[in-house]
């Protein structure tokens, strides 16, 4: 009888611990994010929380990972990296998320990436450029397009494009805001534009956030540049276009690193006036550009931006969002642990498939190969969103596989509606 209450007990036992086991399997997988919702950048933080709710949606709809539910724990950085530390720390040590998301942008990132070394985690980076160039830490993993060269990302198929053309260019003006992209990316066209053999006439940096720019751009006038390239924030963006609209600035070509002329509200809001310019993209809906998944992916975003008030469009940053979850699910389910040792290991070998392309990472994070755009506005007439959505008002001049329409050069030859 006593041998029969032992087994009893015991096989009481082992389906209580196998019931603990599997109640504890199907806690959820928490993602921890800090991402902007105020400040500067909220803009792109909102759009980017849109579509990474579609993600945890679709995600959850196949089973989640691992046999267990998705969770993203999301703070806001206000757009500030001295807040950044302080939310890592508690997502990591109150929350206790699994994985780690970065914010949006250089800054953040840069403000993480030593708290991240320390602990040892897998970090899955939003759209910064060359956050890691001076870590080399060899777990984390950015999604943009870039590069591994992403300080002259936003230089080097501009300056291409301007030095190929007939008569070519032979001076330049740089402008960038005092922040740590701008300056990362300002360093890059400085490199870029000397490699051309490109005399600099002018190199200056403003305050962030600087809301008339009149002054700049006389002075930045009078040094007569063939090409203006600068790197600015959404506000500074449009302050810096008005100020070129209203003082009749005209080099051969103009743009490159400026954050904002992809949204749908500041189209919008410069219509006309972003004739002629050449930015650097990430997608356009131009016939070359044609991924699995984008046009449903897009469909879906849309549809939620107008009801929660973001951006209508979200060909900038909400796809390469929802890449950057389709990466993290495909090394989580590959690798078939949370290991960060692991995963890191799988990230660096493998290649994956998501809505915006083939994903390859080079050794510290960046892409293998760059793919960014370079597009120029086109045709644009009036105000209205919807012409924006069509192909030929935003054409693919660079990288040559995704080219969709001609070079109209010069810039200044250009009518602003």
């Amino acid at each position: 009888m006593l041998k029969s209450m032992a087994r009893t007990l015991l096989a009481v036992g082992v389906l209580s611990a196998c019931g603990l086991a599997h109640a504890e399997d199907k806690r959820p997988i928490k993602i921890g994010w800090g991402v902007t919702q105020s400040g500067a950048l909220a803009s792109g933080g909102k759009s980017a929380i849109v579509a990474a709710r579609i993600w945890e949606e679709d995600i959850n709809a196949k089973g989640g990972l691992l046999g267990r539910p998705v969770e993203l724990v999301i703070y806001d950085d206000q757009s500030n990296p001295a807040t950044v530390p302080g939310i890592y720390s508690k997502l990591i040590d109150i929350d206790k998320v699994d994985l780690l998301v970065s914010g949006y942008g250089t800054g953040v990132q840069a403000a993480l990436i030593p708290l991240v070394m320390q602990r040892g985690k897998v970090l899955m980076g939003t759209m910064g450029t060359a956050a890691n160039e001076t870590f080399k830490y060899n777990r984390f993993f950015q999604i943009l397009p870039a590069g591994p060269n992403s300080g002259t990302a936003n230089s080097r198929g501009f300056f291409e494009l301007a030095t190929s053309m007939d008569p070519g260019p032979k001076t330049v003006a740089l402008l960038g805001s005092d922040v740590e992209f701008s300056q990362s990316q300002q360093a890059g066209a400085r490199e870029v534009a000397k490699s051309h053999g490109l005399k600099i006439v002018y190199d200056e940096s403003f305050p962030p956030n600087t809301v008339d720019m009149t002054q700049i751009v006389r002075v930045m006038k009078a040094s007569n540049p063939d090409i203006v390239w600068v790197a600015t924030y959404p506000g500074e963006s449009v302050a810096l276009m008005r100020a070129v609209r209203d003082l009749g600035l005209a080099p051969k070509i103009m743009g490159g690193g400026m954050v904002g002329t992809q949204y749908a509200a500041l189209k919008q809001q410069l219509g006309p006036l972003l004739n002629g310019l050449v930015n650097f993209n990430y997608y356009a809906p131009e016939p070359t550009m044609t991924f699995s998944g984008t046009d449903d992916f897009l469909k879906r975003y849309q549809a939620r931006a107008v009801k929660e008030g973001t951006d209508e469009l979200g060909y900038y940053i909400p796809s390469l969002i929802y890449a950057e979850f389709q990466v993290l699910a495909q090394a989580v389910m590959e690798a078939n642990t949370l290991d960060d040792a692991k995963l890191a290991e799988l990230l660096h070998k493998n290649t994956f498939e998501t809505i915006v392309g083939a994903v390859k990472f080079g050794e510290y994070g960046e892409w293998e190969k760059s793919r960014i755009l370079f597009t120029q506005f086109q045709n644009v007439a009036g105000n209205d969103l919807a012409q924006f959505k069509k192909a030929g008002t935003e054409v693919i001049l660079y990288p040559p596989e995704f080219k969709s329409g001609k070079f109209v050069y010069p810039y200044s030859g250009i009518k602003k509606n």
